[in-house]
């Protein structure tokens, strides 16, 4: 079990999130929810162990995950950033290798066994049909998927995904959400992602963290319990409508407004404008 408790942190003394706390545990996917600047990345920097507490624990099987060595710690959790980080230099197999990292011998050559950890995370993320390539000569959403990759060679048992469909069309981002459900049930790793896009959150998780503008949390628990008309119009400001997915039944949010409304009384007022 991966559990935050009452965790505040932030950047010099201004604080971004307070008193948050989460439970995830192996088999399950929990998605972070909010609006932009309201603590997101930085509730995965912290888990991570990349950004300090002010206060809080971060516990991994009831010990604490931040007072371990960097590289035991990396043997447990594995942090796909928001944005590309690393040498583009690199072919896209040497950048994926270096997942392996964690758990390479004293001279740091990998054997046989990291060769075919990293093939196979290639083709689980779709990134083996450009492993010949640099880095440097990818797209963005090319990039997600193989920084994606690399996390998986690092064979984590806690998996933090921060905007893992940014960059990636309708396809890849099925796709890598698909893989992150599949990984937590097959393999058993605890997932938790921070995603912009409300109905694939309520679409691929267990369990959802909405957090408000202000760092704190606003709602937490099952998708039906989070995605409501009250809580989302609290947190973003805009009026929504939660309708039920017809194949799932898990609730979606649908915007109430329309921009050829909009568009309509620009035109009207203008109208009133040239009569005066």
């Amino acid at each position: 079990m991966l559990e935050i408790q009452s965790l505040a942190a932030g950047y010099g003394a201004r604080l971004v999130l307070h008193e948050v706390s989460l439970r995830v545990g192996p088999g399950e996917v929990a998605a972070i929810i909010g609006p932009n600047g309201c603590g997101k990345s930085t509730l995965l920097r912290c888990a991570s162990g990349l950004l300090p507490l002010q206060r809080g624990q971060v516990l991994w099987a009831g010990q604490d995950l931040l007072a371990c060595r960097p590289r035991e710690r990396a043997r447990i959790v594995a942090l796909l950033p928001q944005m590309f980080e690393g040498p583009g230099e690199l072919s896209v197999e040497e950048m994926v290798m270096l997942g392996r990292t964690p758990h390479l011998g004293a001279y740091g050559a990998p054997s046989a066994r990291d060769s075919e950890l990293v093939h196979e995370a290639l083709l689980a993320t779709g990134a083996d049909e450009f492993a010949g390539r640099r880095v440097g000569e990818l797209s963005g959403g090319e990039r997600q998927r193989v920084m994606l990759a690399r996390c998986l060679a690092q064979a984590p048992q806690v998996l933090l995904l921060d905007e893992p469909t940014s960059h990636l069309d309708i396809r890849h981002q099925w796709e890598i959400l698909a893989l992150a459900r599949r990984l937590a049930r097959r393999e058993r790793l605890a997932v938790v992602l921070v995603l912009h896009h409300i109905n694939l959150a309520a679409a691929v998780a267990d369990h959802l963290l909405l957090l408000d503008g202000t760092g704190h949390v606003r709602a937490q628990g099952a998708a039906a319990d989070v995605i409501t008309s009250d809580h989302l119009q609290a947190v973003y400001g805009v009026p929504l409508a939660i309708v039920a997915h017809p194949k799932s039944g898990r609730p979606q949010a649908q915007a109430l407004w329309s921009f050829e409304d909009d568009e309509g009384e620009a035109a009207k007022q203008s109208s009133n404008t040239e009569l005066l």
